[in-house]
């Protein structure tokens, strides 16, 4: 099934050629340009974490495509030529059949935008065969036909099926900003139409947007705007900022064996998870793609060692506490 239209480009190297779709005739309203990444950085000498089990898998179905192009992506992710290809159908497949023999026990779909794949829904139907399967989408090519389609494999499903749905601010003009011309509207589309559906949303915002001033907090005002669209049960997420993607600055502190003396580094993300993506598979979610952080060029199962925490993205994940996964 193809859920993305045809458009101005190809990706190549997939079971199916994959076409970037046409976003405000071809532009996403974030003109911004794409940084110089941190794809091979050293990681010699950094601390690492330990993998004490192997909780999520997550795939990094599209890459870097998306059709949006938010100014703090935490991988840049774009529509024109992303620097992380799509993942092969046939890898995504290979990935969730070796997760189910290694006891996973969630499976995340990521990107990109994940429902720019052309098989993203078989996936999803596979990968619900083996663990409760989420899938962390921008929304905005969810529409009553895939909606209707997610809620079908939901109900067939023997674990349950999860979409976050992302936000950066309750008012549409900021979120924008972030975003992209018309990203709130399609994702505010997107939360009624899979809340019709008994699919229960969560909303996952971040930290970009700083705001003062009446209206209480930040989770306060993302629970207020799902009540006024008439979800009965608000799920929310608030993710922090990344100093990663394009928000990769140079210089940026990193963690050192002395910072985490005495710290139990089992808290972190990348003690019980992996990310497959194009290239490998990889320590976590966040640096996905980069070199330092592959642990593995081909299986599941070899990349079940330590993961260096070499990049400025770990310094959060340590002072925050923070998970990619749903809790």
């Amino acid at each position: 099934m193809t859920i993305a239209g045809a458009s101005n480009g190809t990706v190549s190297d997939m079971t199916a050629t994959v076409r970037p779709p046409v976003v405000n005739g071809g532009r996403t309203g974030t003109r911004i340009p794409l940084p110089v990444l941190e794809g091979h950085a050293e990681a010699h000498g950094a601390p690492a974490a330990p993998l004490l089990r192997l909780s999520a898998l997550w795939i990094q179905i599209t890459g870097t495509w998306c059709n949006l192009e938010c100014t703090h992506c935490i991988n840049a992710s774009g529509p024109r030529s992303p620097w992380l290809k799509p993942l092969r159908t046939d890898v995504a497949r290979r990935a969730i059949e070796e997760a189910a023999t290694l006891g996973v026990k969630e499976i995340y779909f990521t990107g990109g935008e994940p429902f720019l794949h052309p098989d993203v829904l078989p996936l999803l139907r596979e990968a619900l065969e083996v663990a409760p399967t989420t899938v962390l989408t921008n929304g905005a090519l969810i529409d009553e036909a895939v909606a209707d389609s997610l809620a079908a494999i939901a109900a067939a499903a023997p674990y349950s099926l999860e979409l976050r749905v992302s936000l950066d601010d309750v008012d549409p003009e900021q979120n924008d900003r972030i975003r992209g011309e018309g990203a709130w509207a399609k994702a505010v589309r997107a939360i009624r139409l899979l809340d019709a559906r008994g699919l229960l949303p969560i909303v996952t915002a971040t930290e970009i947007v700083e705001r003062a001033g009446p209206g209480g907090g930040r989770y306060e005002r993302f629970r207020d705007l799902l009540a006024s669209l008439g979800v009965a049960k608000p799920r929310v997420k608030i993710m922090p900022v990344f100093a990663a993607g394009r928000l990769a600055r140079p210089g940026r502190p990193r963690l050192t064996e002395e910072m985490l003396e005495g710290f139990d580094r089992g808290l972190l993300q990348c003690s019980e998870s992996r990310v497959v993506a194009e290239g490998g598979v990889y320590a976590c979610p966040i640096l996905a793609g980069l070199g330092a952080a592959r642990l593995s060029t081909g299986s599941v199962a070899a990349s079940l060692r330590p993961a260096a925490l070499y990049h400025p993205a770990c310094v959060t994940c340590y002072e925050t506490g923070m998970s990619c996964k749903n809790y």
